[in-house]
């Protein structure tokens, strides 16, 4: 699975980064975690408030950092 953090580099976006981490270790997944940082790449993905939570392509969340329980929930 490929889980995207989109965000300029922002207290909340290494936030969601370290959560995002956390909670696919704590199910197991095999992932790739890729930080994307440049704003056109992040509007291109169709995210207008940071931080967004990108899996397998599909916007997750955006202008939040959700607990590492509902990004487990996301990810499955």
């Amino acid at each position: 699975m490929k889980i995207e953090i989109l965000g300029t580099g922002c207290a909340k976006c290494k936030l969601l980064a370290e959560r995002a981490e956390e909670a696919a270790r704590g199910i197991g997944a095999n992932y790739t975690l890729v930080k994307v940082t440049e704003y056109p790449d992040i509007v291109a993905r169709g995210v207008m408030t940071t931080p967004g939570l990108v899996v397998d392509g599909v916007v997750k969340s955006q202008g939040q950092v959700p607990t590492v329980a509902a990004i487990q929930a996301l990810l499955q």
